[in-house]
């Protein structure tokens, strides 16, 4: 990696930061209207941002190196910890009084839409901290999309991109309609966000609320504006319903809503990995729902709503709650369990392992028991009706023993700083799955990150930019050979 290329790198994750620093004047808006002091914070933070991120813009402009593969790793990688310092910065001065390590594990927690939270009295929490939140899981989710279907694709890491569904002379010319197809991605993201809150508000949920709540449940993000998240609305079953129809939606790939809303291609909603993405959120919510009816006494359609909203928010990584799940018995939370490592589809709002890895994977063991049998059969490996080459194979299995091989470790070191097992194994799960809340009283439904130790915070931050970034594109810059010129 020469210096051009790090100090263009450099250049664009200033100009970022500067726009960024423009985002910073929404939350001061909003004090400004609820008549909150905070507002100066906010006001003062985009100044020293802006100012910082247009001098390192002025010192590094004229850097144009060519693009290749290894400038993508370093950039996904720089614009993302931008994001995060940058997000830290309103939190540190806020009227809250976070910590630096609290102030960037809250940011870390918004961009990468985990949901995670060390804030208590969110209910009385200034309200351009509360619309901060949701701008940070706003942005992230947007990002996570674009990651997904511009970069990883072409990196050799990433699943199913537009281009590769489309044609193959697109594939070939990925950036040919970038702007266009661009453009698509953040009309039909913000449209969502707002039918969403529009959803929120008719359903019963007040404007404010509504508005923050649509932004986190598009993007996944699970930042609530309560305490308790959705243990407010429990006795209200359209919000349940409005927010997991949204959550699924945020779940979906987005090059296939781009296809079918712009191009009138109905033809792409057969993507196979949506048939297994909605055939295990439905398989889960059902048998969670039914062992409710038959353990509890409550009607079915309360088992179902409020076994489809907490399964669909665990699955789409999203971490919303609108019970203590914990105490809904041994299979409930067993299914919730194993329900952290799916995710939904390539190219969403997702974290997780993500259905096409496990469509892909289950026909890798299903090969591999038939050549037992017959070894000398040659069986290809199919997305629909294309072929999965050797290097999507392989990278879907590097990504799959290294998701484990890092959750080991991860669970290892959050044991080491004094975290019981239990919060010690589901943390580490729900940050590198980007879920939020693990299952132990600590930090599950109803509780928080807040008395975890810093040194935990620290290693929950990175395994939840782990999770987001999909593992690879994070490791390989810490490889010798990514910085050799």
């Amino acid at each position: 990696m020469n210096r051009l290329a790090i100090r263009a790198a450099i250049h664009v994750a200033a100009v970022f930061a500067m726009y960024l620093s423009a985002a910073m004047l929404i939350p001061a808006a909003i004090d400004l209207h609820y008549r909150s002091g905070d507002w100066q914070v906010f006001a003062f933070s985009a100044l020293i941002m802006g100012g910082a991120a247009t001098a390192v813009m002025l010192a590094t402009r004229g850097s144009k190196p060519q693009p290749n593969t290894r400038f993508g790793f370093l950039l996904v990688n720089l614009l993302w910890l931008t994001l995060a310092v940058a997000g830290a910065v309103p939190f540190m001065m806020s009227s809250l009084e976070l910590s630096f390590t609290d102030a960037l594990f809250e940011s870390v927690s918004g961009v990468t839409t985990t949901g995670s939270t060390v804030i208590s009295g969110l209910d009385n929490a200034p309200p351009g901290i509360i619309m901060w939140r949701s701008l940070l899981s706003f942005m992230g989710g947007l990002g996570v999309i674009a990651l997904g279907l511009f970069l990883l694709p072409f990196l050799n890491i990433g699943g199913v991109s537009y281009f590769r569904i489309e044609s193959s002379d697109i594939a070939d010319r990925p950036f040919e309609r970038f702007q266009t197809f661009a453009l698509s991605l953040i009309g039909i993201y913000t449209a969502l966000v707002t039918i969403c809150a529009l959803c929120y508000n008719a359903s019963g949920m007040p404007g404010f609320h509504a508005i923050n709540h649509a932004m986190s449940t598009v993007a996944t993000g699970g930042f609530s504006t309560h305490d308790t998240s959705f243990l407010r609305y429990a006795n209200n079953p359209a919000i349940l319903w409005t927010s997991s129809i949204f959550m699924l939606i945020g779940g979906l790939p987005f090059s296939v809503m781009i296809l079918f809303a712009v191009r009138g291609r109905y033809d792409a909603i057969r993507d196979p990995q949506i048939r297994v993405y909605v055939g295990y959120s439905i398989a889960f919510a059902l048998m969670v729902a039914i062992y409710l009816r038959a353990t509890r006494d409550i009607s079915f359609f309360d088992a179902l709503t409020h076994s489809t909203f907490n399964l669909i928010s665990i699955i789409t990584t999203t971490g919303y709650s609108s019970d203590d799940y914990l105490l809904w018995g041994p299979f409930a939370v067993t299914c919730i369990y194993v329900a952290t490592f799916l995710g939904g589809c390539s190219g969403s709002t997702t974290g997780g392992i993500k259905a096409y890895r496990f469509l892909i994977l289950f026909q890798l063991m299903g090969n591999g028991i038939r050549r037992l049998i017959y070894p000398n059969m040659v069986q290809a490996v199919r997305y629909g009706d294309r072929t999965i080459d050797p290097d999507m194979q392989r990278a879907v299995v590097l990504f799959i023993s290294l998701f484990f091989v890092l959750w080991a470790i991860i669970t290892i070191l959050l044991g080491a700083t004094g975290m019981d097992f239990l919060s010690a194994t589901s943390g580490a799960l729900a940050s590198l799955t980007n879920v939020g809340p693990g299952l132990s009283a600590q930090i599950g439904p109803v509780g928080n990150y807040s008395d975890i130790p810093d040194a935990a915070k620290w290693i929950c931050s990175a395994a939840m930019l782990l999770g987001r970034l999909e593992i690879l594109s994070v490791l390989v810059i810490f490889s010798p050979v990514f910085w050799r010129a």
